[in-house]
This record gives C-alpha cells, sequence and structure tokens, in this order.
C-alpha cells in the first residue's frame, strides 16, 4: 500500500471521530451547555482531513503513487466525510442558527446517491465509466464546504439562506450536468 493510499485509509478513520465529536457538541449545545472543546476538535479533525486529501493527492503526483485502491478510496473518503458532517449538522444543530437545513443535505445526498447508481449502471453495461469533473461540480463541492464552515464557524454574517440556497442550487444544476452525461455514457458508452 502506498504512502497516498495510506494517508487515505487514515482520512476514512478520522470521520467516525469527527461525527462523534460533532454530536458530542450538538447534545451539549441542546443541553444548555455547549462544550466548545468538542466544537473545536471537531473543527480541528475536519480540517485536518481536508489538508490530508490535499496532501495524499500531491504525494500520488509528486512520487507516482497512484493505485487502485487510491483511486477507489480517495473519492470515497471525500464524500464520506461530506455527507457525514452533512448529516451530523443536520440531526445535532451546533446551534439556533447554525445548522443544515434538511433540504439542503437532502439535494447534496441524492446527487452523490444518483451519481454513484449512475457510474455502477454504466460501468456494469460497458465494463468502465468515465468521470470527468465538470465546473459545476467543483464549485457545488466548495459551496458546500462554506455552508459547512459557516454552521462550524458559527459566523454571524452572512444570514443562513445567503449560503444554503445558492449552494443548494449548484448542486442541483451539477447533478443535472452530470445525469445527462451519465446518460449518454450509458446509452452510447464512455469515450476514449
Amino acid at each position: 500500500m502506498t504512502l497516498a493510499t495510506r494517508i487515505t485509509v487514515f482520512r476514512i478513520f478520522m470521520i467516525p471521530l469527527y461525527a462523534w465529536l460533532a454530536v458530542s457538541y450538538g447534545h451539549s449545545v441542546a443541553a444548555g451547555s455547549p462544550d466548545e472543546s468538542h466544537r473545536l476538535a471537531a473543527m480541528g479533525v475536519f480540517l485536518a482531513a481536508g489538508l490530508s486529501d490535499a496532501l495524499d493527492g500531491w504525494i500520488a503526483r509528486r512520487f507516482q503513487q497512484h493505485s487502485r485502491l487510491g483511486r477507489i478510496l480517495d473519492p470515497l473518503a471525500d464524500k464520506c466525510l461530506m455527507l457525514t458532517a452533512l448529516i451530523v449538522l443536520n440531526l445535532h444543530p451546533w446551534s439556533a442558527r447554525h445548522w443544515i437545513p434538511w433540504w439542503f443535505a437532502t439535494v447534496v445526498i441524492l446527487r452523490d446517491v444518483l451519481s454513484s447508481l449512475a457510474a455502477w449502471a454504466i460501468a456494469r453495461r460497458h465494463g468502465r465509466v468515465q468521470i470527468v469533473p465538470h465546473w459545476t461540480g467543483k464549485l457545488a463541492t466548495v459551496l458546500q464546504l462554506l455552508a459547512l464552515g459557516w454552521v462550524m464557524l458559527q459566523l454571524p454574517w452572512p444570514p443562513w439562506w445567503a449560503i444554503m440556497v445558492p449552494a443548494a442550487a449548484i448542486t442541483f444544476a451539477s447533478g443535472m450536468v452530470y445525469i445527462h452525461k451519465g446518460w449518454q455514457q450509458y446509452r452510447h458508452g464512455p469515450q476514449n
């Protein structure tokens, strides 16, 4: 197993730790005595996971440590971390103002589930799938991270809707782009 893949595996093991800390903080908020050490630790784990994503990518490129396992685990780790944060911050709000609305989490989760099912169907039909990132998907990820950051940092401004609505709209748009591209691949097969 390459060093890059080991870092990815470590990131996967950070996800339950983040979830536990985030849920613990949410419970302390609900009990009326927020334990800021849990909030700060959860943010630290989330940040460390994000930095490890950049590090394992850099190591893989710099030292030619690309592997089949790494190509599978890296996006899986990213999606699991994002989905875990969305679900936890929806079910266990960090304040009356700072939480992920159910409709926002639903849009993101539904897009990811449909994309995964489409990729599986294409691979099953054609033996492989070609995944080409689109700028709407990249922008959606950035906006989703901003929404999560807004909640975790408990920023007083901008209002929640100024973060969540654009992030949900771009996520939906990216889902439509990927559905269109996926349908083309399903019908005609991957190019190249």
